[in-house]
């Protein structure tokens, strides 16, 4: 065998389908499979959080300079009036500059979260990889692998596939 199994699926069919599993393991914490195809997200997801406890501290605090529009009581932007060169008058939002600590990554936690962000797939409104790192890796931060665990299930009712849920411990 050739290192991976083939799930009867060509390989971009198949990498698709293991990054969806790997981002809804992530996500949910538990999905619902095929065994074989369970042992292969569980490679994959044991590597990618394994790569974010290693990498979850490593950052700097930085004093960064941000320019906001000023708001009022009622959270409306404050507006003043200007004048222009040809003489016509305008409202101008009033801006005011304030400093705020923010994280700055180290070139290694940077190039983890890219090598993250191959293998598992943009979801709409969550931000997976402040999840990883900023709830899963300290939970499992004293943890030397196994990460996930693979609970056999009855064989599914249709075809007799070998089920199983897959889940974060």
């Amino acid at each position: 065998m050739a290192g991976t199994r083939k799930l009867g699926k060509p390989t971009d069919q198949r990498l698709a389908m293991l990054k969806t599993q790997t981002t809804d393991l992530i996500l949910n914490g538990k999905i619902v499979t095929t065994e074989a195809r369970a042992k292969e997200v569980k490679a994959m997801a044991d590597s990618i959080i394994a790569l974010a406890v290693k990498e979850h501290k490593n950052f700097e605090e930085v004093d960064v300079k941000v320019v906001k529009a000023k708001l009022d009581k009622n959270g409306k932007k404050v507006t003043e009036k200007a004048t222009s060169k040809n003489g016509k008058e305008y409202l101008k939002v009033v801006k005011e500059t304030t400093t705020e600590k923010r994280q700055k990554d180290m070139p290694s936690r940077l190039s983890a979260r890219r090598n993250i962000m191959k293998k598992v797939n943009k979801v709409e409104g969550v931000d997976l990889l402040d999840k990883l790192f900023n709830e899963l890796a300290p939970k499992y931060e004293g943890r030397q692998g196994g990460y996930t665990r693979i609970l056999k299930m009855e064989p599914r009712r249709g075809d007799n596939a070998e089920m199983a849920i897959l889940q974060l411990l």
